[in-house]
């Protein structure tokens, strides 16, 4: 891949073999070269999630400085199409048995609400070809993503030659999209020629978005009626029309025992030589397909320069991150100054409303003390006047003292003086 490569590597507990997937992180956010962390997540949370004989799974993760390294099932037989490719003839029968295995893998995803996004020849693999019914690997869930109801989503990604018309015309993805791909594969394993393949990318794109394609006599002069029309209900440019993933696997072509009934109809040799498909064309077209990939050395330069472009893409955002704190610098010190003169003219008016503060506190102070001075003068008035009454009330204690033994005495004369009075006037009675 552009910014990825698989490795074989060996467990070395177990010795077992495994796939390691380099995947080159992205260094940074505004860097186009290599993989965001986003991206990555979504792939690993996606394997995670899955488990099917159809599909590769996932056995371990390891991240260094530059890359995230995924340890997958090795898949070891080679693309299904250079399996088929390398046969004389092939039955629709056996191109079935092997498409019923890309139908149940899909199958799976789909009811996980997940959409590959990427189903092509290349990223159908062989788990073994050498054993008597080779078993289908789906691979690659770099663009895989879960399609969340209510959630629109749109994107422009994938081979051109196998993409939906929706992607092309930037609309709303779903699941559907896997399907298309679905009937373009078929369409290539079934006649070796690609149904939209175009002299350019844009005739391709052109040719999808206006759905154009036909089965010409030359490819499909030995191809079954029920094969055309499994491929013509999933090539429809209506996503909601297209056949889903649950109505594939039980058209009549894709199951087996109606398909024997079918064929039961036919008679003779003729039937027979119709019923065998040539593989010379699935040959060219590998071959053509094979030679016109690039060499895969995208990872390897990247690897070699990425460095030295990431390195400039830093300098260069270094440079706009200075322009733009220079900016900021400036702004703020204006705002600085604007707060500085501001303060300083706040600190001057509490500086003199603090002056003036303090001066009425100093003369209330002095007030204060004045009437502290003279509280205490009057205090002491009040207890030199005290001690007079203090005196004084002696004095009159002891008046009273002597009047009172005076009194007591006349008191007693008088009642003597009484008593003397009483007797005589007795005396005199008797």
């Amino acid at each position: 891949g552009q910014f990825a490569i698989v490795r074989k590597c060996r467990e070395r507990k177990t010795g077992l073999e495994y796939a390691a997937k380099f995947i080159k992180k992205r260094r940074l956010s505004s860097s186009r070269r290599g993989v965001s962390r986003e991206e990555i997540e979504r792939e690993v949370d996606i394997l995670r999630e899955i488990q099917h004989p159809n599909i590769i799974t996932l056995h371990d993760i390891f991240e260094n400085k530059t890359d995230v390294v995924l340890i997958l099932e090795l898949v070891s037989g080679g693309e299904l199409f250079d399996f088929l490719a390398e046969k004389e003839s092939l039955t629709e029968e056996e191109a079935t048995q092997f498409l019923k295995q890309i139908l149940d893998g899909v199958h799976y995803l789909h009811s996980k609400r997940i959409a590959h996004f990427d189903l092509k020849p290349e990223n159908i693999m062989l788990l073994d070809k050498n054993v008597p019914n080779p078993r289908i690997k789906l691979i690659d869930f770099g663009i895989a993503h879960k399609i969340e109801a209510g959630n629109e989503f749109k994107n422009i990604f994938g081979t051109p030659e196998f993409v939906a018309p929706e992607i092309v015309n930037y609309e709303p993805l779903g699941l559907e999209a896997d399907m298309w791909s679905i009937g373009v594969i078929t369409y290539i394993l079934l006649s070796g020629a690609s149904p939209f393949l175009g002299e350019t990318k844009q005739e391709t794109l052109t040719n999808i978005s206006a759905v154009n394609y036909d089965f010409d006599e030359e490819y499909f002069s030995s191809t079954s009626e029920l094969a055309k029309d499994f491929i013509r209900r999933l090539l429809v440019k209506d996503p909601k029309k297209r056949m889903t993933i649950a109505q594939s696997l039980e058209h009549p072509w894709i199951k087996v025992i109606k398909r024997r009934n079918v064929r039961n109809e036919d008679s003779g040799k003729k039937a027979e030589q119709r019923r065998r498909l040539k593989t010379t064309r699935l040959k060219e077209y590998t071959i053509k397909s094979h030679s016109s990939m690039p060499p895969n050395n995208t990872y390897i330069n990247f690897e070699r320069f990425s460095k030295v472009m990431e390195e400039v893409a830093a300098a260069e955002e270094t440079l706009r991150e200075i322009q733009k704190n220079k900016k900021s610098f400036r702004e703020d010190i204006e705002a600085l100054l604007s707060i500085y003169e501001e303060k300083e003219s706040w600190y001057k008016e509490e500086n003199e409303s603090i002056g003036r503060d303090l001066r009425q506190i100093r003369q209330e102070l002095l007030r204060a003390e004045s009437a502290r001075q003279r509280a205490q003068e009057e205090s002491r008035n009040v207890m030199q006047a005290a001690g007079g009454l203090r005196r004084r009330y002696r004095r009159l204690e002891k008046r009273y003292g002597a009047l009172a033994e005076q009194v007591a005495s006349e008191v007693r004369f008088v009642q003597e003086l009484l008593w003397s009075i009483e007797r005589e006037k007795l005396q005199s009675g008797g």
